[in-house]
């Protein structure tokens, strides 16, 4: 827990750099520094969210230094994820020793290193990283172009996975679960690509291209599972009123004929009346139709 707190500092301290705009490349150097001599592990790694925020200073900072070290730990660590996280494809191969427990390499690279690295390696399987099946169905294909499109669709892609790879992956796990092309799968892929390329929730793009959010569980999640913070919080705020409106106009609510009901028009209603807002306002009055269940409310 130690580690987590430490590290979860260090994200803050980043993100204020980042928001403010102010290059102090010193500070960045230090923070990143601290980074890199941390033993990162991936739950760590996943909890703190640490890859997004040092990614963010790298594309905000004009310092190569910065940049330089970003980039390092970026690929570092997705060499954790790669080596843990089952369905993501991997672009870098496994490090010798125990990637849970080794430091970050402070030399930064132009990426020619990793490229030679993944291009032969294999996982403890013995199958090759970063392959999918192959397929010459046109329906999958176009499935496929898809999801790399949505991948693709806003926000710069360096440092993170392949999204041909990804979205080959993606497909792969979606047509394994149904094991055919038909309406059900076509819906599954439909919905990862609106969600993918949702401009308002850049979130699980970047989740699922660095990793966080593997090809085979992104493609069974729901819609409430990859909708933004926002949205879920505006779903939980919207579900709470439906609750209270409903058990405060069928509890306690005083029968009356004064209200007409907007949907069967019928007068046979119960209301209560709540104090919702200061106590200078009008109290808050909510209506049960007691004919059709029909709730509303006058402020």
């Amino acid at each position: 827990m130690g580690i987590e707190d430490d590290v979860l500092k260090i994200g803050k301290k980043l993100e204020k750099l980042v928001s403010s705009g102010t290059q102090d490349h010193s500070q960045a150097m230090d923070l990143l520094s601290a980074l890199r001599d941390t033993k990162m592990t991936l739950d760590v790694l996943q909890k703190t969210r640490i890859g997004m925020t040092v990614n963010n200073l790298r594309k905000a900072s004009n310092n190569d230094e910065v940049m330089g070290l970003s980039k390092t730990l970026i690929k570092n660590w997705k060499k954790l994820l790669s080596n843990d996280s089952p369905g993501v494809p991997r672009t870098t191969s496994r490090s010798s020793g125990d990637a849970n427990s080794q430091k970050m390499d402070e030399t930064s690279n132009d990426g020619t290193d990793e490229a030679k690295d993944s291009g032969g390696s294999k996982d403890d399987n013995g199958a090759a990283s970063s392959k999918c099946s192959n397929t010459t169905d046109a329906v999958r294909l176009k499935c496929r172009e898809l999801l790399t499109n949505a991948l693709k669709s806003h926000g710069d892609l360096e440092g993170m996975h392949d999204p041909e790879e990804v979205a080959a992956a993606i497909e792969d796990a979606i047509y394994e679960e149904f094991n055919n092309t038909e309406m059900k799968y076509k819906n599954r892929v439909r919905s990862r690509v609106a969600n993918l390329k949702d401009v308002r929730n850049p979130q699980l793009r970047q989740n699922v291209l660095i990793g966080l959010i593997s090809a085979k569980r992104i493609a069974g999640m729901t819609s409430e599972e990859m909708a933004s913070n926002e949205m879920k919080q505006l779903r939980e705020k919207l579900t709470k009123e439906a609750i209270d409106d409903h058990q405060m106009a069928k509890t306690g609510g005083t029968e009356t004929d004064l209200f007409r009901c907007g949907k069967c028009r019928q007068n046979k209603c119960t209301y209560t009346q709540i104090q919702t807002r200061s106590a200078d306002e009008p109290m808050t009055t909510f209506v049960y139709c007691m004919h059709c269940g029909n709730r509303w409310k006058f402020c």
